[in-house]
C-alpha cells in the first residue's frame, strides 16, 4: 500500500470523511472529481543550441468558487497524478481556511538546478503563454502561486507575460501570487506557510486538556522539535518556533542528511552554516545521524515534516516517536499511517489545515491586486493619531506621562505586514477550533483532525453547490 497513487490516498481520506456526511453520493463523488487538467509539451533552446521538449501540467480541481488557486512546481518527479492530488488537496485546503478559491495546481517537469537563469525564464515563459491560451490562468479564472523549486522570481516572470499578453486587463497583477512586493506581492508572503505553522502548533499546543492527553504540559514553550526539510516552510516554522514560541528545535533533516543537539539548534546560525558548507551535517555541537531518514524517528514533542509528500508510511510509522505532527508539506503522511498514528495517540495536524497559512496570505495578495490599493495605507496616520488622542487622555486621567518612545510605540499604525500577520492568526485560530470542534462532535478516539477538516471542506463545499442550483 505504500505505493498506493497520492491521488487515491487524498479520495481515501475524502471517502473516509465522506462516509460521516450526509450528502448525496452523486454529490461527494463531484466534489471528489477533477474539473479539468492540461497537458502541454512545448520546446526550449538550451544555452548550448540543443532544443529539449519540455512537459507541463495545471489542473483546476474544483469550480464551485472561481478562481482556482494553486502553486506551480518545478521538479523533475512532476506528474500528472501528483498535480491532481495537489489540486485537489488546494480545494479543501481553501475551504478549511474560508478562502474563496477552487482548488487548482500546476508543474513542469524540470530539475531547476539544472538550467540557467536564462532558460528557467524561458520555460516559464512560455509555460504561461500555454496557460493564456487554454484560459488557465487569469485573475478571475486560475490564479498560480510558487511551489517546490519556485519562488517570486517565476512568478515575476508569469505576471509579465501575462500583462503582455491581456494589456487590457486592469487587474492583470491578480493572476499570480506571491510575487516581490514592487510588483504587487505583499509583506509577510514569504514566510507566511511557515508562520501559518507556528501558528497551527500554538493553538494546538494551548489546549491544556489535548495537552495532558498526550503527557505534555499546555504551550509551546520548552518543546522539543524535530524538522524535516529546511526549505522557505521548515525554516520560517523552525524560526518561529524558536524565537516566538520558546520552543528547542534539537533535530533538523535535509537530503543531505540529518543531525541532532539535544541542548537545541540556533536556526539562524544551522542556515549560516549551511550556506558556508553546503550542508548541516558536522554542525558545531550537534551529531551527525547514520541515515537522513533517522532524523523522522527521533524521541522529540513535535514533528513537522516540511519536504515532499510520502515522509511517513507505513514503513517507519511505527518508528515516529513524536507526540505532535504538524504536517508543513502537502501529503507528507500516507492516509495508512496516519490512521495508525491516530490509534497510536500522536496529535497529527494535517497538511490541508497546518499549511494553509500560505494560500490565506495569497488571498490577501489577491485582494490587494483587485482593489488597487496597499493594506494600511488608508488607516494607518489615522489610527495613530487616533491611539495618541486616547493615550493623552489617558495621561490627562492618571496624572502619569509615558515617554515619546512610548507614546510612539503604544500609537504606532499598523503596516501592511502587521494586517498580514494578523489575518493569518485569525483565520488559523479559528480554523482549527473548527476542526477541532468537529473532531469532537464525532469522537476523537474515532475521527482524527484528518477527517475531522476534510468533513469541514466537504460541509462548506457541498453548500456552495446547493446555492448554485446545481443540487436541490
Amino acid at each position: 500500500m505504500d505505493h498506493i497513487s497520492f491521488t487515491k490516498q487524498v479520495n481515501q481520506n475524502f471517502d473516509r470523511a465522506a462516509a460521516l456526511t450526509d450528502h448525496p453520493s452523486g454529490l461527494l463523488d463531484q466534489i471528489k472529481q477533477v474539473n479539468g487538467v492540461l497537458h502541454v509539451t512545448f520546446p526550449i533552446k538550451r544555452d548550448n543550441g540543443s532544443i529539449e521538449v519540455i512537459h507541463g501540467w495545471r489542473a483546476e480541481h474544483s469550480h464551485h468558487k472561481l478562481p482556482t488557486k494553486g502553486g506551480i512546481r518545478f521538479a523533475p518527479v512532476v506528474n500528472e497524478d501528483e498535480v491532481i492530488a495537489l489540486a485537489s488537496l488546494m480545494t479543501y485546503k481553501c475551504a478549511i481556511v474560508n478562502v474563496p478559491f477552487g482548488g487548482a495546481k500546476g508543474g513542469i517537469k524540470i530539475d531547476a538546478g539544472k538550467y540557467s537563469v536564462g532558460e528557467l525564464e524561458r520555460i516559464t515563459r512560455r509555460f504561461t503563454f500555454e496557460l493564456v491560451k487554454k484560459n488557465f490562468i487569469g485573475p478571475s479564472l486560475d490564479v498560480p502561486a510558487p511551489d517546490f523549486g519556485t519562488g517570486p522570481r517565476e512568478m515575476a516572470w508569469i505576471a509579465d507575460t501575462y500583462n503582455a499578453l491581456a494589456p487590457e486587463d486592469i487587474d492583470s497583477l491578480g493572476c499570480v501570487t506571491a510575487k516581490p512586493v514592487p510588483q504587487g506581492g505583499i509583506q509577510g508572503r514569504a514566510e507566511a506557510t511557515g508562520r501559518g505553522g507556528f501558528f497551527a502548533l500554538r493553538e494546538a499546543c494551548s489546549v491544556a486538556e489535548d495537552m495532558k492527553a498526550l503527557g505534555l504540559g499546555p504551550g509551546l514553550e520548552g518543546k522539543r522539535v524535530v524538522i524535516q526539510g529546511l526549505g522557505n516552510v521548515g525554516y520560517h516554522a523552525a524560526k518561529f518556533l524558536e524565537e516566538e514560541g520558546g520552543a528547542v528545535i534539537i533535530g533538523a533533516t535535509e537530503y543531505e542528511g540529518a543531525i541532532l543537539c539535544e541542548r537545541g539548534l540556533e536556526v539562524e546560525q544551522l542556515m549560516q552554516f549551511r550556506r558556508e558548507t553546503g550542508s548541516i551535517l558536522d554542525y558545531p555541537g550537534a551529531s551527525n545521524l547514520d541515515h537522513r531518514d533517522q532524523g523522522l524517528e527521533l524521541d522529540c514533542d513535535i514533528l513537522v515534516p516540511a519536504a515532499l509528500e510520502n515522509a511517513i508510511t507505513m514503513k517507519n510509522a511505527s518508528r515516529i516517536r513524536a507526540k505532535i505532527i504538524a504536517e508543513g508539506a502537502n501529503g507528507p503522511t500516507s492516509s495508512e499511517a496516519s490512521a495508525y498514528l491516530h490509534k497510536k495517540g500522536v496529535l497529527v495536524l494535517p497538511d490541508a489545515f497546518a499549511n494553509s497559512g500560505g494560500v490565506t496570505v495569497s488571498y490577501f495578495e489577491w485582494l490587494k491586486n483587485l482593489s488597487h490599493v496597499r493594506f494600511g495605507r488608508m488607516e494607518k496616520r489615522f489610527e495613530e493619531k487616533s491611539n495618541r488622542h486616547i493615550l493623552m487622555a489617558v495621561e490627562k486621567a492618571t496624572g502619569n506621562k509615558f515617554s515619546a518612545e512610548e507614546l510612539t510605540a503604544l500609537a504606532k499604525g499598523p503596516e501592511e505586514k502587521d494586517l498580514v500577520n494578523s489575518g493569518l492568526e485569525e483565520t488559523m485560530i479559528r480554523a482549527y477550533h473548527a476542526i477541532r470542534e468537529i473532531q469532537k462532535r464525532h469522537g476523537d478516539h474515532e475521527v482524527d483532525l484528518r477527517t475531522a477538516s476534510f468533513i469541514d471542506a466537504i460541509d462548506k463545499i457541498a453548500v456552495c453547490y446547493g446555492y448554485l442550483g446545481i443540487f436541490p
